[in-house]
């Protein structure tokens, strides 16, 4: 299993696409067994979650996350979890252990700054 976490640096980004980078988990047995960093390659619509798609991911954990997004995830196969906040790697391991459960925070609109609190 494969878990993107979207991060500023080492914490989960509150905003999937203004995130600074992606960390990738690799997973077995609800252990992480390896990582790797990969800078955000820009924030277009519709690109991100296919370029995470496309690298194997199965899951993406962020603070928030617009709807067309959620949408392109939904998809290609890829569990969207939302409302997540803290260390990136201590988020995907409460995924692994069922401990992390999104809240369905949708931005529907990125003017709207309440909704995902990070604009």
């Amino acid at each position: 299993m494969r878990i993107a976490v979207a991060a500023m640096g080492k914490d989960v980004a509150g905003h999937f696409g203004h995130c600074e980078n992606f960390i990738l988990f690799d997973a077995t047995d609800e252990k992480i067994i390896a990582f790797e960093t990969v800078p955000n390659p820009g924030h277009k619509p519709g690109f991100l979650p296919n370029f995470l798609a496309d690298k194997g991911v199965n899951v993406i954990i962020s603070g928030g996350m617009g709807g067309g997004a959620v949408d392109i995830f939904n998809e290609r196969g890829v569990e969207v979890v939302v409302g997540a906040s803290g260390d990136a790697r201590e988020a995907a391991e409460a995924y692994l252990t069922g401990e992390l459960i999104s809240t369905g925070s949708v931005c529907h609109e990125h003017e709207h700054a309440d909704e995902c609190g990070e604009h």
